[in-house]
């Protein structure tokens, strides 16, 4: 029997995040034996980091099926449906129960390293399809090699954030600067970080829903401290497509963060300066940063940069997998054109899972916000979903993976991304009836 197809073997699952032990539950619910690699010492470690941030899904949307069922097996308290947790809320109220329900299948303090087919670097086709994945990982207890009958990597985007700069590497001089520059939405709640932004000139940078969060809490901010002054750094040549959409979003929360923004914005004390791609940071005398654009507009005096503007893989650790990914996205090929911002920007993204995310290396998949690579508007929904079809995939349950069962709720947002200095064309794929059908999937219980 090739090693690859050994029952014995486990499943491993890269990352104890929502998508990867979702991942774990449907796993258990099939009874294949699996391990989750975590490199935090507690389960939903990089949703910590953000924990003071307000979720705009509730809870209907942020349980997986299959965890409920373990949960409810262990005397769990299902959250008020309709409520929106923050991040924290998320990590304790469900994300470490869940862990703790799956027991010593989570090995927390494990970093992967990388991952391999055993006895064979990528350039080897020989016998290739028939071995056993080698996962690489390094914890307290020293380097270990752990064989593995399939990979699910769900180690998600959030250590890879992009850079201030306007082409996609850091500007020059940001990585000097990286004292004033931070690449997270601050707690302004916290008296520390809060002494950090009172009474600056702040600069956010990036349009999508960390960089609104960052503006509404600025503002505020800035009316209990009307020396707090906020500069808006926006790529396009305006911001018409940053907050388009938000009355017709069919997530009520995410449209009024549209909403909350756009009226900050209007009111507040933000000066915004349109079509700024950073190419450079630059320490004044005085301690403050300039920053210039690539087209030479300059802005001086800068206490505090708040850099949201998106986030990347990390696939060092694959560098011996064979990846089949879109060149632009750094997604699996054949999701990238449901995804590609470039393509469309509505919410709403046709049903995939096994299929769409197959790779060369049999047996390996990209799940959760490291399947969409570079693109955003990733929602738990999706991840939940794609576990699904993966797990049936791999106990070869080649109908239920074929089986796509997910709607997901419209941006309200239309149309491609336009010129590189235009706005979105109208029309888009919002209320294009052709296409995949939309099958409702339900979380509630």
């Amino acid at each position: 029997m090739p090693d690859l197809q050994n029952p014995e073997l486990p499943v491993a699952v890269i990352g104890a995040g929502p998508a990867g032990l979702a991942a774990a539950a449907q796993l258990r619910s099939r009874g294949l034996p699996f391990l989750v690699l975590e490199a935090g010492q507690v389960a939903g470690a990089a949703v910590r980091e953000w924990s003071h941030v307000r979720l705009f899904s509730p809870w209907s949307e942020l349980v997986d099926p299959a965890a409920a069922e373990l949960l409810d097996e262990n005397g769990w308290t299902s959250p008020d449906q309709a409520a929106y947790p923050t991040g924290g809320t998320w990590a304790d109220d469900y994300l470490q129960p869940l862990a703790d329900a799956l027991g010593e299948t989570v090995r927390y303090g494990t970093k992967v390293v990388g991952v391999a087919k055993s006895g064979r670097d990528r350039l080897v086709d020989s016998g290739r399809e028939d071995q056993a994945f080698t996962v690489h990982v390094e914890s307290a207890a020293g380097a270990e090699r752990i064989s593995a009958r399939a990979v699910i990597d769900a180690s998600g985007t959030w250590t890879g954030p992009n850079p201030l700069g306007g082409d996609g590497l850091p500007a020059l001089g940001e990585q000097a600067a990286a004292d004033r520059i931070t690449y997270r939405i601050p707690d302004l709640a916290d008296p520390a970080t809060r002494e950090r932004y009172a009474g600056k000139h702040v600069v956010v940078a990036g349009t999508g829903a960390s960089a609104k969060g960052a503006l509404i809490g600025l503002v505020a901010l800035a009316e209990q401290d009307p020396s707090t002054r906020v500069s808006w750094l926006v790529r396009r040549a305006s911001v018409g497509a940053a907050f388009e959409g938000s009355d017709d979003d069919e997530l009520a929360e995410r449209g009024a963060l549209g909403r909350r923004a756009a009226e900050a914005v209007s009111s507040g004390p933000v000066r915004t300066l349109n079509s700024f791609r950073t190419a450079s940071v630059v320490r004044a005398d005085n301690g403050t940063l300039t920053l210039t654009s690539m087209d030479g507009q300059e802005l001086e005096g800068v206490d505090e940069v708040i850099a949201l503007t998106g986030f990347r893989p990390d696939l060092s650790m694959l560098s011996e997998i064979r990846l089949d990914l879109d060149p632009v996205l750094q997604a699996p090929r054949q999701l990238a054109p449901l995804i590609d911002p470039n393509v469309h920007s509505c919410g709403t993204v046709y049903p995939h899972g096994a299929k769409e995310l197959a790779q060369p290396e049999v047996g390996f998949y990209l799940v959760g916000m490291k399947s969409y690579g570079r693109a955003t508007s990733f929602l738990t929904l999706t991840g939940f979903e794609q576990t699904r079809s993966v797990v049936a995939e791999i106990a070869g349950d080649h109908e239920s993976a074929a089986r796509v069962e997910l709607t997901l709720p419209e941006t309200g947002v239309c149309g491609g991304a336009g010129g590189f200095d235009a706005e979105p064309s109208g029309g888009g794929c919002c209320g294009t009836t052709s296409g995949p059908e939309l099958i409702t999937l339900s979380t509630t219980r």
